[in-house]
């Protein structure tokens, strides 16, 4: 049935209605209204009750309104406060500090990384010049005195200015001459001219009187009241710095932050009154609450110490031993705080309540004085405990070693598990005697490798070599029967161990008989390297060598494993090793050329020529095409004055293997025996072969500048720019060619056509700004190097040009960006120590050329640099040590290098010479 329509609907509503109003809704307003929410008029609300009555109308502007607390202050500023308004705030406050307290710690992390962070990023004056006061080290006694006295004339002067000075009338002096006074009387003294001879004023000021004396007294002793005032201000100064903000600038304290930071202050002292009181306390009821608790005595008893209460110390540990006498802590702790005269009735006390305690034992014996009273100490212990092992091992250190033979007999007996006992008494006995036993050893601890280790290693020394490999294969098999798993990473330390121990023999049998357990197949070849390297690094070398000798016995015709074990016998090995190993591997590689090529070399820089020869000729038969073996046949015999020998070699060498360096090395032993029309010859011959070959234009252009002939030069470089643009070293020569005729703007148009065949080239880019600073153009030099080092900012050429050419004030800036953009280039560490050098910095330039020529062996300049350092400021072994690395590296490039070894002039230097030639043309500091 359809409900009845509501009888008011569409109806007009009564006077002073307002809807909602039974249910507690009311009306409201918005924050840009102004006024009530509802008109006024005959709409109103009723007048309600006291109770309900609607409060007063507040200031609802928006500068009284707050994002948090809304209008006038707070939401709830009308309300009364109650109680239970105060628990509730109580409790939020208690949940507030809670917070707080779990946060601390993170809190206090986060402040002390800040405050780490802000004094790094920015120090104290005198952390900026920690380095300058650590150079100070450095200054001898002889310069410390040179030193001038730093005076201040102008305060001086003023000061001179100020000061009158009235001469002393004659009669004076002589009233003073007749009557013998020489000095003020005592009167005068003491009371310094002061004293008034009114009546009744005799008696001076109590605290003036003794100001007067403390000035007579001080002036007596020449105390220099400027220097007391001075000293005060420093002390003022130094507390105010202690209790200063950490923070420049700071002026509010920040009382956690504060805290935090005397948190991580190490205190000097043992802590505060109130601190110790209050441990103190928390010990007392740690120890009421459980008497038998050890640890608390002993804490207890170490916070007296602290306090400096020593007696109380020994007070309170005594009572812990009565309420633990089983404690061995408390006991020792007891010994511990007691003088020397009566320690010894403490720790006899605790062995009565705990003989099997070890270390009263030991500690009992230590007390002794005597020898024979800490044998009688120990050998009673023994009767106590005869199966410790380590009171069986403090004995034995006390006895001779024919006593301690007859010990470790019945130690053995007594501990018989024991593998160091066992070990011990081998190693005192006889070779016989000592067989015996290892044999003994083995039986009672099958399972410890050590003994059989131990029993090879007793082989080896009664030099029974043959015995040794069986004996670790045997040990293995017999370990592996007890069921021990054998693994290899522990069998090589072992190995590594009698290596460095002086077992060579026992190494490499260990070495032999583990190196292959538990590895793949695939995996084998890189393993063993990884194997031989690794004991390269701990100086293992005879494991090394077996390490090599196994995988060559595996991998025969692997000529990279040949040369790895070649180097490491060059490095380590003697020159009989390396030429046996040599000699194996070109059996076995006979196309490995490298392997010849070391062999010849090493026979030649022994001096053994024929040799060399022998090997020489012994490659030919197996590779006679190779370049590397004519080349190097040919300056065995240049090297060696056989010029017509390497002339023929070089003839047959351009039929057989014509290849382009076979030319050049033609052209070049012509040029530097000085047949310049043959060298000529050759070279045109070279080119008609090899046309884009940029090598044969620069010698061709060198050798006429060389012959002054300058439109000749320029020609041969103008066809090896157009045969080969992309080659940096054909433009360099050519604008050099220029600047040497004084044509820099010829010069400057060659380097920028190579740029544009070169874009990133920075040899390109140094050579035009030197070209700019050769012309006299300093600030046209320094916009190219901005040029260039936008176009290759990460040249270390130009960041050490660029080093070299600001001021003496600007170095260390440049020298900064240098390192963070490039500090892996050996130019720019070989700038920074000329840096240093300039600035009287002996010791970090060291530092850094070291870095150099460790960085890049290879870079001859460094090398050279290092050198010229050393002879100026180094000793004969630092100048020595230098000269053998760098004979080791062998170095071939470096600007000065290159130009200095490739002169035809020095064709002939190598080694020392070829490294003192090119340091005199180093330039080692600034200008």
């Amino acid at each position: 049935m359809e409900r009845d329509k509501l009888h008011f609907l569409g109806k007009e509503a009564p006077p002073g209605y307002v809807a909602g109003i039974g249910r507690g809704a009311s009306g409201f307003m918005t924050r840009s209204d102004i006024g009530p929410a509802r008109p006024g008029g005959d709409r109103a609300a009723p007048v309600c009750s006291k109770a309900n009555a609607v409060p007063k109308e507040e200031n609802l502007n928006d500068t009284n309104y707050d994002e948090f607390s809304g209008y006038g202050g707070s939401l709830f500023s009308g309300g009364a406060y109650d109680a239970d308004d105060k628990e509730a705030d109580a409790v939020y406050d208690a949940i507030d500090q809670r917070l707080d307290e779990r946060r601390k710690e993170h809190r206090e992390r986060r402040e002390r990384e800040e405050l780490l962070k802000f004094r790094k990023e920015r120090p104290k004056i005198q952390q900026q010049f920690s380095d300058l006061k650590r150079d100070l080290a450095e200054v001898s006694t002889e310069q410390w005195a040179n030193l001038p006295e730093v005076a201040d004339i102008g305060k001086k002067t003023k000061r001179a200015k100020r000061e009158r000075f009235t001469p002393m009338p004659d009669n004076l002096l002589g009233t003073a001459t007749a009557g013998g006074h020489t000095e003020i009387d005592s009167r005068q003294q003491k009371y310094g001219g002061l004293q008034t001879p009114m009546p009744g004023s005799q008696t001076l000021m109590p605290s003036y009187a003794g100001a007067c004396q403390f000035l007579a007294a001080t002036s007596r002793r020449d105390l220099d009241l400027g220097e007391i005032g001075r000293a005060r201000n420093t002390m003022m100064g130094v507390k105010l710095d202690q209790v200063s903000d950490s923070v420049t600038g700071q002026t509010v304290v920040d009382p956690k932050g504060y805290l935090t930071d005397m948190n991580s202050l190490n205190p000097q002292g043992t802590g505060t009154v109130a601190d110790i009181a209050k441990g103190r306390q928390l010990l007392a009821a740690v120890r009421k609450a459980n008497p038998n608790n050890g640890p608390a005595w002993i804490a207890s008893a170490k916070l007296e110490e602290q306090d400096g209460r020593i007696q109380a110390a020994r007070n309170m540990i005594f009572k812990g031993c009565e309420h633990c006498p089983k404690n061995e802590d408390v006991w020792l702790e007891a010994v511990r705080l007691q003088p020397p005269q009566n320690a010894k009735a403490v720790v006899a006390q605790g062995v009565r309540e705990l003989p099997s305690s070890i270390k009263l034992w030991i500690k009992a014996a230590e007390l002794e004085q005597d020898h024979k009273a800490q044998r009688r100490v120990m050998r009673k212990a023994l009767e106590t405990i005869p199966d410790s092992v380590k009171l069986w091992k403090a004995a034995v250190e006390l006895e001779s070693p024919e006593d301690a033979c007859i010990l470790l007999g019945r130690a053995v007996e007594c501990c018989p598990t024991s593998t160091e006992l066992w070990l011990a008494l081998a190693h005192l006995e006889t070779y016989d005697n000592a067989r015996k036993v290892l044999n003994k050893a083995r039986k009672a601890v099958p399972t410890d490798r050590q003994i059989w280790i131990a029993a090879a290693r007793l082989e080896e020394t009664a030099k029974k070599f043959e015995n040794v490999e069986r004996v670790v294969a045997t040990g293995i098999k017999s370990l592996q029967a007890n069921g021990v798993e054998i693994n290899r990473d522990h069998w090589l330390e072992e190995a590594q161990r009698c290596d460095l121990a002086g077992s060579p023999i026992t190494a490499q049998a260990i070495v032999r008989a583990v190196i292959g357990y538990g590895i793949e197949d695939e995996d084998r070849k890189e393993t063993w390297i990884d194997d031989a390297k690794n004991f390269v690094n701990h100086e293992a070398f005879n494991c090394a060598r077996a390490v090599y000798a196994q995988a060559l016995a595996v991998y025969k015709v692997d000529d990279e494993l040949w040369l790895e074990a070649a180097f490491f016998e060059k490095e380590h090995g003697t020159r009989v090793s390396l030429e046996e190993h040599l000699q194996a591997a070109v059996r076995h590689c006979p196309q490995a050329e490298v392997l010849w090529l070391m062999g010849a070399k090493s026979a030649w820089n022994h001096g053994d020529v024929g040799t060399s020869r022998q090997i020489l000729a012994a490659a030919f038969e197996a590779n006679p095409g190779s370049e590397e073996i004519w080349l190097a046949a040919i300056k065995l015999e240049s090297e060696n004055n056989e010029y017509m020998r390497a002339r023929k070699l070089l003839e047959r060498a351009r039929a057989k293997a014509g290849t382009a360096r076979v030319w050049m090395k033609s052209a070049r032993l012509e040029w530097v025996l000085d047949d310049i029309p043959q060298a000529l010859s050759l070279l045109d011959g070279a080119i008609q072969r090899f046309p884009d070959y940029f090598k044969y234009y620069l010698m061709k252009g060198q050798i006429y500048e060389q012959c002054k002939d300058i439109e000749a030069a320029r020609q041969a470089f103008a066809e090896g720019l157009k045969a080969t643009p992309k080659d940096v070293e054909v433009w360099r020569c050519a604008a050099e060619l220029e600047v040497s005729q004084g044509n820099f703007t010829r010069a400057r148009a060659l380097l920028e056509r190579g740029r544009t065949y070169n874009p990133k080239s920075d040899l390109l880019w140094l050579d035009s700004v030197r070209v700019e600073r050769r012309a006299g153009n300093p600030q046209a030099a320094e916009t190219v190097l901005a040029k260039a080092m936008q176009d290759v900012p990460l040249s270390g050429k130009l960041w050490a040009e660029s080093i070299a050419m600001q001021p003496k004030a600007g170095r260390r800036t440049k020298s900064l960006d240098a390192s963070k953009k490039c500090g892996n280039s050996p130019e720019v560490l070989v700038a920074l120590a000329k840096m240093f050098l300039s600035d009287r910095k002996i010791a970090k330039a060291r530092r850094w050329l070291n870095s150099a020529v460790k960085l890049d062996p290879d870079y001859g300049d460094g090398w050279a640099a290092y050198y010229k350092f050393e002879l100026q400021y180094g000793t004969e072994e630092q100048q020595e040590e230098v000269v053998k690395h760098c004979l080791n590296e062998e170095p071939r490039h470096g600007e000065v290098w290159q130009r200095v070894a490739k002169d035809p002039r020095n064709w002939r230097l190598r080694g020392k010479d070829l490294l003192v030639l090119v340091a005199k043309h180093m330039d080692i500091t600034f200008k």
